[in-house]
C-alpha cells in the first residue's frame, strides 16, 4: 500500500517524533493478517510491547498507550473493557475491522463516556469499501440482466433471446452514506445512475459530487428513499439505532420490482418483513444478501428456498489482502499521526457504532 505522508515524515525526520507509542496487540499471535504489526518493522518511536487475547497475557508494568484490536481476539467485547480499566494510560484503541460492532458494549461505552472520555477509538474504514462497490454493482447487473435465466438456458443449452434493463438511468438508493456507500455511489455514477441517499447527518453530501439527493435517516426519509429506488443497497452499520431499521414499513414503501441488496450488517434489517416482501408478486423483484441477522446462515432458515436471491457468506470483501491492508493501514498510516500527534483517521463513537 502507499505509505502516508507522516510514514515517510519519520524516516526522513526521526526527530519529528512527539511522543512514543507502546502498543498492545489484542490478538491471536497465529493471526497472519497482523504480522505486519507484530513481526515488524514498525515506524521509530514505536514498539510492540506484548501479543494476548486477555488481560493476563499482558504485563501491568508495561504502561502501553496504544491498543490494537483484531477480529480474531476471542470475546473481544468482554475482553476490551477489562484491558481498558486495567491499563488506563491507554490513549488510542484501534479497531481491525470497518465495523465495530464486534467490541461494542455498555462496558466500553461507560468507560469511553465516563471514565476516560479522552480515549480514541479508530477502525479500518475504507480498507474494504471497492470490493464491497464491486459486489453491489455486479449484484445489480444480475438482476438487470436476469443471470439466473441465462445460466438456466445455458445448462439446458437453449437458445433463446430475451430482453435486459441497462442500469443506466436508474436509480440508484443507498442507505447509510458512510465510506461504503458512497464507494458504490461512485461506481454507480459510472453507469449512468441516479444516486440517492440515507444518512444520520446530510449537510455532510450536501456538495457530494455523487449524489444527487440526499434524505435524513427518519423513518419517512427512508420509506421515500425506498419508493424511488431501482436498486437498494444498504450499508449501514449495525448500532442502538439502526438495527431494524429496514423494516415492514420500509418494504411495504418499495418500488415495485425494485431489488434490494444488504452488504453492511444483518440486524439492520427485518429479515421476516423481507422474505415477505420477496415472496408477494410485484413487490422486490430480488435480493442480494453478504451480511444476516444470524451467520452462518441456519440451514433451515427460508432464505435458502428463494429463487429470486442471491446469497454469498459475509465474503464479498474477503479478498486474500484485504485484513492485511487493514493491518497496513495502522501502521502506516495512522500509527505515524499518532507517533506525530496529529489528528487520527477513521475516528468512530462507541456509543453510537460509527
Amino acid at each position: 500500500r502507499q505509505q502516508g505522508k507522516y510514514f515517510d515524515l519519520l524516516e526522513m525526520s526521526p526527530e519529528s517524533i512527539v511522543r512514543e507509542a507502546r502498543i498492545m496487540s489484542l490478538s491471536t499471535t497465529d493471526d497472519e493478517a497482523n504480522q505486519a504489526l507484530h513481526n515488524g518493522p514498525l515506524p521509530p518511536g514505536a514498539t510492540l510491547t506484548a501479543i494476548g487475547t486477555s488481560v493476563d497475557d499482558f504485563d501491568p508494568k508495561s504502561n502501553p498507550n496504544v491498543l490494537f484490536v483484531s477480529p480474531s481476539c476471542p470475546h473481544s467485547a468482554e475482553v476490551l473493557p477489562q484491558v481498558l480499566e486495567a491499563f488506563p494510560s491507554i490513549q488510542w484503541v484501534h479497531c481491525r475491522s470497518a465495523g465495530i460492532d464486534f467490541v461494542e458494549s455498555d462496558k466500553l461505552a461507560h468507560i469511553t463516556e465516563h471514565i476516560n472520555p479522552n480515549l480514541i477509538v479508530t477502525n479500518a474504514k475504507g480498507q474494504f469499501s471497492s470490493s464491497l462497490a464491486e459486489y453491489a454493482l455486479f449484484a445489480c447487473s444480475y438482476f438487470a440482466k436476469d443471470i439466473p435465466r441465462l445460466m438456466r438456458q445455458q445448462k439446458e443449452r437453449k437458445w433463446e433471446k430475451y430482453d435486459v434493463e441497462e442500469l443506466r438511468g436508474k436509480t440508484l438508493g443507498i442507505v447509510g452514506y458512510g465510506d461504503i456507500g458512497r464507494a458504490c455511489a461512485k461506481l454507480g455514477t459510472q453507469y449512468g445512475m441516479r444516486i440517492v441517499a440515507l444518512r444520520r447527518h446530510p449537510f455532510l453530501s450536501r456538495d457530494d459530487p455523487f449524489c444527487n439527493k440526499v434524505y435524513d435517516r427518519s423513518a419517512e426519509s427512508l420509506q421515500k428513499l425506498m419508493g424511488e429506488s431501482d436498486y437498494i443497497v444498504c450499508s449501514a452499520p449495525s448500532t442502538v439505532e439502526t438495527r431494524g431499521m429496514v423494516n415492514a414499513a420500509a418494504f411495504e414503501s418499495v418500488k415495485k420490482n425494485a431489488v434490494f441488496i444488504n452488504l453492511g450488517r444483518g440486524p439492520v434489517v427485518d429479515e421476516e418483513a423481507l422474505v415477505k416482501a420477496l415472496k408477494q408478486e410485484g413487490n422486490l423483484k430480488g435480493a442480494a444478501l453478504d451480511v444476516f441477522t444470524q451467520e452462518p446462515l441456519p440451514q433451515d432458515n427460508e432464505l435458502w428456498d428463494l429463487d429470486n436471491i442471491l446469497i454469498s457468506p459475509h465474503n464479498m470483501d474477503q479478498t486474500t489482502t484485504f485484513m492485511h491492508e487493514a493491518t497496513e493501514f495502522f501502521i502506516h498510516e495512522n500509527l505515524p499521526r499518532f507517533l506525530c500527534q496529529q489528528e487520527l483517521l477513521n475516528p468512530v463513537d462507541p456509543t453510537l457504532g460509527y
